[in-house]
């Protein structure tokens, strides 16, 4: 299911992406990867995913992967031997290939550990991390323009920091500490997933989120389905009214609202239009800086 081969396409952004990820608990991604969008994808070659178990690259006779910390201190750290080869290995060799589980520690591939391998310059190595940079949507975008990554998932007290020798970028999923970077893969893989062509039932979909470029950077506003009128609250008469250009201004005007109620940091970022502004206003929004024109960070759109 998880090794299936990656299509690529002419086009700049209409292509296939191949994921490779580096973990000791493989079977973590079976149930989240198995449903819904991540699912659907898989299915019609839109991306493509390989787990490999760094385990499986050791070859002492317990497979250790982690050690205790030198100058002492709680916990444990992964050794960088199984990373390194693991990643080396892996990243030399085409996309879509695993090693074979009958050839796990007794048949690995010739590897060197005095010599670094010449990895792909076009293929990011990703550590997932609390000391990276934090995710959102706009890396998000830019992780969605390369057709293959590699994320590798740290545990216990983290790795051990010649690791890095092996890495081009270090993502965190917010400033909070988890056991390990399988829930930070999973959460990689299914934001990029959302933004191929194809994904989603709905193709704008993704463009019209939160924090996407189709809301320039806001959030969505309130969203309604049927019933009409659930617990004495109905539909707003706009959303019924057929007419498309008043439910559009009325959609832009809830997404500025509930930014400004709940995440007011975005404003001075978003591009924002005169009338965008003036709605602001009215509901008490004062630019960051005396004058609208001079606002550092926003840009006014006639």
């Amino acid at each position: 299911m998880f090794d299936n081969p990656v299509i690529e396409t002419q086009g700049e952004t209409l292509h296939r992406i191949h994921f490779d990820i580096f973990t000791l608990f493989p079977s973590m991604f079976t149930g989240p990867f198995s449903e819904s969008i991540i699912k659907r994808a898989i299915e019609r070659m839109l991306i493509s995913i390989c787990l490999h178990n760094i385990r499986d690259y050791t070859t002492d006779r317990h497979h250790i992967c982690d050690d205790t910390p030198y100058g002492g201190g709680g916990g444990m750290i992964m050794k960088p031997e199984p990373v390194v080869r693991a990643v080396e290995t892996v990243l030399t060799r085409p996309a879509g290939w695993s090693l074979p589980p009958e050839d796990a520690y007794i048949n690995l591939p010739e590897w060197n550990p005095d010599t670094p391998a010449a990895l792909p310059p076009d293929t990011p190595v990703i550590l997932l991390t609390p000391q990276g940079r934090l995710l959102n949507q706009a890396l998000v975008v830019e992780l969605a323009r390369y057709r293959r990554l590699a994320l590798i998932c740290g545990r216990y007290e983290g790795v051990d920091e010649r690791v890095r020798q092996v890495v081009t970028d270090e993502i965190s999923i917010g400033d909070y500490v988890i056991s390990g970077g399988e829930l930070a893969a999973m959460i990689i893989v299914d934001a990029v997933t959302r933004l191929l062509p194809g994904a989603l039932g709905y193709e704008l979909g993704a463009h019209q989120d939160s924090h996407s470029p189709g809301l320039s950077g806001l959030l969505e506003g309130p969203q309604y389905t049927r019933p009409h009128t659930f617990r004495g609250e109905s539909v707003p008469a706009i959303l019924t009214s057929g007419h498309h250009a008043n439910i559009e201004r009325w959609r832009r005007e809830q997404a500025l609202l509930r930014t400004l109620e709940r995440r007011p940091d975005l404003l001075a970022k978003a591009p924002l239009t005169k009338a965008d502004i003036a709605f602001l206003q009215l509901h008490g929004w004062r630019p960051p800086s005396a004058s609208v024109s001079e606002q550092s960070n926003s840009t006014i759109i006639e």
